[in-house]
C-alpha cells in the first residue's frame, strides 16, 4: 500500500525546526507540495525548499510570526498565490524558553506558550479552515507533546498551554467535521533529532527506563504519524491526540 499526497498542498509551521523539517520532507516524499513556514531561519527554509523541489514537488518559503493574526493571514495569502489553497495544515511551531518551577517562571513565559500553542492554532484555523470547509475536505493537524499528559515538575507553562491546545482541537474537530475536515493531534515523546545525532545525545538512561519500549523515538517516527493523519488512510479519524512516545504516555 502506497500513500500518495500527489496534488495536495501542505502548510507546515516551524518547518525549519528539528521535527518540522522531517515532517516537510516526509509529506513531500509522498507527493505533497509544501509551504515551508519559518520565523527567522531563512537559510534553513531555502535549503528545505531546494530539497523538496529536487523531489519533483513545488515548494515555497514563507515567513510569519505565528503569534500574530495579521502575519498569519499574510502568510496564507502568500501561500495561496504561490501554491494554492492548503489541503493539509501542520501546526508545529512553538516558542522555546527556559523551564522553571511555576513559582519561578515569569508570566511572560506562560503568555508565550499560550500564544504559540493555543493562539497559533486559533489564527491558523481562522486562516485556513474556511477554504477547506468550503471545499469539503482537509486535514488540520497540531503537534502536541507527551508533557501535557505527564505534567512533570518545571513544565508548567508548556504543559498548561498544550493542554489548552488539546481542548481547542477537540472543539474544532466537532465544528469542522460536518464539512469533511478532520482535526487531530500528534503528541511526541522526547524525540531523537538531527541535533541529537550531531551532538551524540541520543541516550538518556533515566528517561528511557520509564519508556515501555526502552528507547527514545526518532524524528521520522513522528513524521510517519503526521503523514498518516494527512492521508486518506485517516479519513474516519478526527478529534484524537495520538501519543508517539513508546508507551510513556498511554491515551
Amino acid at each position: 500500500m502506497n500513500i500518495s499526497l500527489k496534488g495536495k498542498i501542505a502548510v507546515i509551521t516551524g518547518a525549519t525546526g528539528q521535527l518540522g523539517r522531517v515532517m516537510a520532507r516526509t509529506l513531500a516524499l509522498c507527493g505533497a507540495d509544501a509551504a515551508i513556514c519559518y520565523n527567522n531561519n531563512r537559510t534553513q527554509a531555502d535549503l528545505l525548499v531546494s530539497e523538496i523541489r529536487s523531489m519533483g514537488c513545488r515548494a515555497a518559503p514563507v515567513q510569519a510570526d505565528i503569534t500574530n493574526e495579521a502575519s498569519v493571514n499574510q502568510m496564507r495569502d502568500e501561500i495561496k498565490s504561490a501554491l494554492g489553497d492548503a489541503d493539509i495544515v501542520v501546526n508545529n511551531a512553538v516558542i522555546q524558553y527556559e523551564w522553571k518551577s511555576i513559582l519561578d517562571q515569569s508570566p511572560a513565559d506562560f503568555q508565550s506558550q499560550f500564544d504559540s500553542c493555543v493562539m497559533q492554532s486559533v489564527y491558523m484555523a481562522k486562516a485556513f479552515l474556511p477554504a477547506m470547509m468550503a471545499r469539503g475536505s482537509g486535514r488540520f493537524i497540531g503537534i502536541n507533546t507527551e508533557c501535557s499528559a505527564l505534567c512533570n515538575a518545571n513544565s508548567g507553562a508548556y504543559a498548561s498551554a498544550k493542554r489548552g491546545m488539546d481542548g481547542l482541537y477537540r472543539v474544532l474537530a466537532k465544528e469542522a467535521g460536518a464539512k469533511g475536515v478532520t482535526v487531530n493531534q500528534v503528541a511526541p515523546g522526547w524525540t531523537i533529532s538531527e541535533k541529537d545525532r550531531e551532538q551524540h545525545t541520543e541516550n538518556d538512561s533515566s528517561y528511557i527506563a520509564n519508556v515501555p519500549l526502552l528507547r527514545r523515538g526518532i524524528d521520522q517516527e513522528i513524521a510517519n504519524v503526521v503523514l498518516f493523519l494527512a492521508s486518506d488512510l485517516s479519513s474516519f479519524v478526527t478529534g484524537v491526540c495520538i501519543p508517539v512516545s513508546g508507551g510513556n504516555v498511554m491515551a
